[in-house]
């Protein structure tokens, strides 16, 4: 589907005016909503304060009457990297605590489904544990924290996807989307909610006189853990988690980090000291949930709790090769997805629907996300992607766009149609369910009937919001490097980008659909290094371009020692010679 490149609104930037700010900087974040210096400031002491979290309080009385008496507790995490880093915390801290039984699950998603199913409350039951934490899911548990009342476990759930009409009957429940939670930042990842839970925590030991016997734990030293299931999650980098994700990159930066962290970036190639959260959204992070989808996702948790680079470098290097099979799968996958797309346009005409459901026996359900993303991305258009699941169910996974909530959507389904999804969670741009396998089409027809009714006044054509164009000294190491490091960067928080009108001095295609440009800004006689990624091969290279304009990021390529300007072409188009 063809991009369309739309340039901000002009702001202004006076408010950065007596600051040493470079101008094209305060251009940028005056863009994102950023409106006095003050915003800027992404220390620790302006983090939101853990008591405004509706059952902080409750919830940290109760972890601290649990280490006193010494109680078996078990944490039940997710099997995305939100949960395998919220699981590692949880499990990390409470033993820095003085926990001396904690211990772990992650529910299977091929056996067990997700959350805290009665299924995997049995199995925890086996060990007898007195308390179940679950972190990153738990919200729609009712069943689950119905089985662990049964068994006579006490439930906290923590977690921070959209609650049902319903609440589980936990002991107590912290989700900052709860009802009544008047937390500010609504923008939480789960990791987010577990790091507050533990913040509130160590204040409740102290009042005890906890640390009089024992030393007291500096919880900034698991904020890379924060950090890095943060931007996994996609979650919306207000300024709270900008603060979250700002310190632990920071730490990660100082090589003051998890030994599994610094071992995964090694098997991805980035350097520590150069880590940005991009990074960790597209190298760190797929290699865990490579896990969760293939296999088993205590793989990335013990990879994330080993305490030494040896022992975690074997971890790294088997999600390393989880990862490289994800692709394998996902490449099938994508290409049978899009056959399936060509018949439905060769059927039905040219003009899609407002959404998208796909569904094919043979699917792998833990590759489905990536799938519905990957199409999502391709059509502009909600996707959910469907597999077999078990006993005649099949799974699905949406991904959605901006001005289309979806599990909103999948909520007004489930209203209009009782009975027709059998269950669904998640929030405004991802979302699960499950159905009967003889409902597909009914959902399906259902599905994008409900979406139509949302979309009236929804671009369903993908925009490219650019900052605008680049002066041709602008083009400097300098400036790219403050780009880089000026975020962090993220979901509602994006990356700069730029655009314009190029002159093609070369081209040639590297790692078989890569393009590798030389570009001159149109008069200029200066040369830049381009490099746009998974360009359509049906047009590139192109010899006879002389010209083209692109959407693109200004970026600083490290190559033998040697750094210079890269723009990361996002966008590109060929301009037809007048």
């Amino acid at each position: 589907m063809q991009k369309h490149i739309r340039r901000r609104e002009t702001v202004s930037t006076e408010h950065f005016s007596d600051t040493d700010i470079h101008p094209l900087l305060a251009r940028v974040y005056s863009g994102r909503g950023v409106d006095s210096c003050g915003q800027l400031d992404l220390s620790l002491e302006c983090l939101q304060p853990p008591m405004l979290l509706l059952n902080a309080d409750r919830a940290a009385a109760m972890l601290a009457d649990a280490l006193s008496r010494d109680d078996r507790i078990v944490v039940i995490g997710d099997f995305d990297a939100d949960g395998a880093t919220s699981t590692a915390l949880a499990v990390s801290v409470l033993t820095a605590f003085g926990a001396g039984h904690v211990d772990y699950l992650v529910p299977n998603r091929f056996e067990y489904g997700y959350g805290l199913t009665p299924e995997i409350v049995a199995l925890a039951a086996v060990d007898k544990p007195d308390l179940i934490i679950t972190v990153d899911n738990g919200i729609s548990s009712l069943e689950g924290v119905a089985a662990a009342r049964e068994f006579g476990i006490s439930t906290l759930i923590t977690d921070h996807h959209l609650a049902g009409r319903e609440l589980p009957m936990a002991d107590v429940i912290v989700n900052p989307n709860q009802p009544g939670c008047g937390f500010p930042s609504k923008n939480l990842a789960g990791v987010g909610v577990i790091f507050y839970i533990m913040l509130a925590l160590r204040a409740e030991l102290r009042s005890r006189g906890w640390f009089e016997q024992r030393p007291e734990v500096n919880l900034a030293q698991y904020l890379d853990l924060v950090a890095l299931g943060t931007v996994a999650d996609v979650v919306p980098l207000d300024r709270n988690n900008r603060i979250l994700v700002a310190e632990g990159l920071r730490r990660i930066r100082a090589s003051q980090c998890r030994p599994g962290i610094l071992a995964l970036l090694e098997v991805a190639s980035r350097q520590p000291h150069s880590v940005v959260a991009s990074d960790l959204g597209f190298a760190v992070g797929p290699r865990i949930n490579a896990a969760g989808r293939l296999e088993d996702m205590s793989i990335g948790i013990e990879c994330l709790l080993c305490e030494s680079l040896v022992g975690a470098r074997a971890q790294a290097d088997r999600l390393h090769q989880l990862n490289q099979d994800r692709r394998v799968i996902e490449q099938d996958m994508q290409a049978e997805a899009i056959a399936i797309l060509a018949r439905l346009s060769l059927e039905g005409g040219a003009d899609l629907p407002v959404a998208m459901t796909l569904y094919q026996s043979g699917w792998h359900q833990g590759v489905i996300g990536i799938l519905a993303s990957r199409i999502k991305d391709r059509l502009h258009r909600p996707t959910i992607a469907f597999a077999d699941g078990d006993s005649g169910d099949i799974k699905g996974s949406a991904r959605s766009i901006a001005g289309i909530h979806i599990r909103d959507i999948l909520d007004a389904v489930a209203t209009r149609h009782p009975g027709l999804i059998t269950r669904f969670g998640g929030h405004a741009m991802a979302a699960g369910l499950t159905l009967r396998r003889e409902d597909y089409e009914a959902f399906s027809v259902a599905f994008v009937a409900e979406v139509a009714r949302h979309a009236e006044d929804v671009h369903l054509q993908a925009v490219i919001e650019s900052d605008g164009a680049l002066a041709p000294d602008e083009f400097e190491l300098e400036l790219a490097t403050k780009l880089r490091f000026a975020g962090p960067w993220g979901q509602h928080f994006p990356e700069p980008m730029f655009d314009g009108c190029f002159s093609v001095v070369s081209q040639r295609l590297v790692g078989q659909k890569h393009l590798k440009l030389v570009l001159a800004p149109v008069g200029s006689a200066s040369l830049l290094d381009a490099i746009a990624f998974n360009v359509d091969l049906d047009i590139w290279p192109a010899p006879e371009v002389e010209q083209v304009e692109i959407a693109y990021r200004l970026d600083v390529n490290e190559f033998r020692g040697q750094r210079s300007v890269q723009l990361m072409v996002e966008h590109l188009v060929a301009i037809s010679p007048l």
